[in-house]
């Protein structure tokens, strides 16, 4: 019988929905309340740690680099704030040992903010609250079977497009909704298009001015 029910395992290694379902019982939770919750999580760690991005990319800056600013109280203010990322992942169901990564990373974040200069710049790349959104949403897919990402990704705008698909069938067409869901990336390579051409045009300036000068080119 034993033998029986590994066969039956082995030839069924991904959980059924039922499962995903079950675990979430557990926890009293619905699918619908869990994404709410992570991208509530996304939420915060976006406004701590990459507020302003790169386009298409996740790193950037956000409110633990300026806090880092402020000698002590600054890091310190940001350590407890990032605790709001540990409260929401526990809600979520997510083991305290799982955590444990992004504890230590969060102390370390702290105590390389305490140095001037380097230690605000260091802050950019030591991010503590995504650190803790990754693990819980690793947590998410294996437990929930929750593999969407976009909720994750952008956040508020993710809140914002699901408020206005709720109201019109406009926002629910795919190529719509990731046009909104981008704003910020094709904006960014606006200003990033906007800022090489002005160097260009300077750049350009500064040779004709200099063979005028001098005579060559």
């Amino acid at each position: 019988m034993d033998r029986f029910s590994k066969l039956k395992k082995s030839a069924n290694p991904h959980p059924s929905v039922m499962d995903y379902q079950a675990k979430l019982a557990e926890h009293g939770l619905t699918r619908e309340q869990v994404i709410a919750i992570e991208r509530k999580l996304a939420k915060f760690a976006n406004t701590m740690d990459s507020l302003v991005r790169i386009p298409f990319t996740k790193q950037g800056m956000g409110a633990d680099a300026a806090l880092s600013t402020i000698p002590l109280a600054g890091d310190l203010a940001g350590l407890m704030l990032t605790g709001y990322a540990f409260i929401l992942g526990r809600q979520l169901g997510v083991p305290t040992h799982k955590m444990t990564p992004a504890v230590r990373l969060a102390l370390i974040d702290m105590v390389v903010g305490i140095v001037p200069g380097i230690g605000t710049l260091l802050d950019i790349f030591i991010r503590p609250s995504r650190k803790t959104l990754g693990i819980v949403h690793e947590y998410l897919q294996v437990e929930y079977g929750i593999t969407e990402t976009m909720h994750m990704d952008r956040p508020f705008l993710h809140e914002s497009l699901e408020n206005k698909q709720q109201q019109s069938r406009f926002w629910r067409n795919p190529v719509i909704a990731w046009l909104y869901l981008h704003i910020p990336d094709m904006l960014g390579l606006i200003v990033i298009v906007f800022v090489a051409w002005g160097l260009w045009a300077v750049i350009s300036w500064l040779v004709s001015l200099f063979g005028q000068t001098t005579g060559f080119g």
